[in-house]
């Protein structure tokens, strides 16, 4: 099976606007450093048969490379011989120029080529398996091209090639495609984005490692801050399918905080070698957690770093917890339009009458987002929203029941009609492209931000919501109390604490992803218990005091000790 000639990028090195569509990310050599030394650390010299087979699949300029030589070099007097594969000619000639400069007698073997078409190729045969071309050490920094950048054609096509499922980076099949070409004794080392560690759609690529591999150690290098690029690292240190499978993986996870610190390191990745709070050259304070990998639930769940100390915290929230937000109901992202310029806007009023359309509903955005009750603009956000629910069913609505509305769309009908994708899909051309249910936008709803330092929860009483927030209704209109529970938690310092044991995964500067996965999992407490009960009056009355900051200020206090102590802890001081 060969990948279509344009399925992947032709190039990793070009120009820098190219880099993301590409996925050409260099490798620090600080980095590229600590992979080959962690590689060379657990070879095992002994079940090695000379020339030791050393591949890197996608080479770029040969830094990764480079390193692992190096320390192969000081590790002893092997043969050794390097294969690489790349796509851009150019990278590829410095690279292969790089090490014979560097080292006397070395066997390179690059080819002018697509790994992954590589792999592929492997799996052609008519009469049985395939003589399968295998290596001792594999070191790679895979491209890393997200499915938005990809193109979706592209990425499901990857996907069904390599037997993944859901939404696909570039980096999963060339994982994948490591593990193949990988001796049953033999050690990689792989940089990859830390994002399919806690995703779903990582979760494919997440049970694939563990079925292919033995994971000997990860690393969540956090906000670190090694790449130039926006790019939350992680090292993959992985050994073939051996007999010898070993019981527990090490998970090293690093994430700046403003903590005080107890240590001092050169930088980041020396920190890696301590534990607690390190500050390094720069004055960043980093938080060094050593644990083991917690990865026994099923393939959705979340892979964490397990300590005595959070597994203890965790099993104390259990035991405590009624349910959780997922069981409230489903979360669901607000409103896309792709077209917010038609949609939305906030000079509507501005409108003569007779021209303003009959369509307008409030709309949330993150633009008003605060705790407990959203912020009342002087200028509210309204969307023109041409959908109705009939009999259950959502449907767009009959636009010549609406005048004013259909004059104003069809002034925009070449702009609309441009989404071609609405229509192709046999929707109608003044569509919104995901609405929602109609009927649920005059009930009440919990609205969160996705990124956020703090978690900003709050309830809304009749608006939609758009698609830069996520929402939640109670299954039941009798569980509306649900919903200020649900506010009460997120707003707390608890949950920023549950957070970090449960999920760790942060983005630059201490901010938060509180997405459907993550949101889905945080902790209830029984609403009709004593303390429950007082939680959601507490809540409400926050909610109508908006407005007198200091009584506010003393009931989110009063509110967030109540939040601990429902799950059987004290109240904690939480930092970044």
């Amino acid at each position: 099976m060969k990948l279509a000639a344009q399925s992947l990028p032709s190039t990793r090195y070009s120009k820098v606007s190219q880099e993301k569509f590409h996925g050409a990310t260099y490798t620090p050599e600080i980095l590229a450093e600590f992979v080959a030394e962690k590689i060379v650390e657990s070879l095992n010299t002994k079940t090695l048969t000379p020339p030791i087979r050393v591949l890197d699949p996608a080479v770029g300029e040969g830094q990764l490379l480079m390193s692992l030589v190096s320390r192969l070099r000081l590790a002893g007097d092997f043969p050794i011989e390097i294969y690489g594969f790349e796509t851009d000619p150019q990278a590829l000639e410095m690279a292969e120029h790089r090490l014979k400069q560097e080292f006397e007698n070395i066997s390179v073997k690059f080819e002018l080529a697509n790994f992954l078409d590589f792999v592929l190729s492997q799996d052609m045969t008519l009469f049985g398996p395939p003589e399968r071309t295998e290596y001792d050490l594999v070191i790679a920094n895979p491209p890393y091209v997200r499915t938005q950048i990809l193109g979706a054609n592209k990425a499901r096509s990857i996907a069904r090639q390599f037997g993944l499922s859901g939404r696909v980076d570039l980096y999963y099949p060339f994982v994948l495609g490591i593990a193949q070409v990988l001796k049953p004794t033999g050690i990689a080392g792989i940089i990859v984005s830390n994002r399919f560690m806690t995703t779903r759609a990582g979760a494919s690529l997440r049970s694939r490692i563990k079925q292919d591999t033995t994971i000997r150690h990860l690393w969540d290098l956090g906000d670190t801050k090694l790449f130039d690029a926006a790019v939350l690292p992680a090292v993959l240190l992985l050994e073939g399918k051996s007999n010898h499978q070993s019981g527990t993986t090490r998970f090293t996870t690093i994430y700046e905080t403003t903590a005080p610190a107890r240590d001092h390191a050169d930088n980041p990745i020396a920190a890696l070698a301590k534990q607690g709070i390190v500050e390094v050259r720069d004055g960043r304070r980093f938080e060094v957690l050593h644990g083991i990998l917690d990865a026994s639930g099923s393939p959705d769940d979340v892979w964490r770093i397990s300590t005595q100390q959070k597994d203890t915290w965790l099993e104390t929230v259990q035991r405590n917890r009624w349910g959780t937000f997922g069981d409230i109901g489903k979360i669901r992202v607000g409103v896309k339009t792709c077209a917010d310029r038609v949609f939305i806007r906030s000079d509507w009023q501005e409108m003569p009458p007779d021209e303003r359309p009959e369509l307008l509903k409030p709309l949330v955005t993150h633009h008003i987002a605060r705790r407990f009750r959203s912020v009342e603009p002087q200028r509210p956000r309204q969307i023109l929203y041409p959908h109705e629910s009939i009999h259950g069913k959502r449907r767009a609505v009959d636009l010549t029941k609406y005048p004013r509305s259909q004059s104003y769309l069809e002034k925009h009908r070449e702009v609309l009609e441009g989404r071609r994708y609405v229509v192709e899909s046999g929707r109608e051309w003044y569509e919104i492209w995901v609405p929602q249910d109609p009927s649920v936008w005059s009930l009440p709803k919990l609205v969160f931000r996705d990124i956020s330092e703090k978690p900003v929860f709050w309830v809304e009483l009749d608006s939609v919501v758009n698609g830069d927030c996520y929402w939640l209704i109670a299954k039941s209109h009798d569980d509306t109390d649900l919903l200020w529970l649900a506010a009460a938690v997120g707003n707390s310092t608890f949950i920023e604490k549950f957070y970090d044991n449960y999920f760790q995964n942060k983005l630059y500067a201490g901010r938060r992803r509180f997405m459907t996965q993550y949101v889905e999992k945080f902790p209830l407490p029984d609403p009709k218990g004593i303390m429950g009960r007082s939680i959601v009056a507490t809540a409400k009355e926050i909610y109508y005091s908006i407005g007198r900051k200091e009584h506010t200020l003393e009931l989110e206090k009063r509110l967030d000790a109540l939040v601990w102590q429902s799950f059987g802890l004290v109240v904690e001081e939480v930092g970044r």
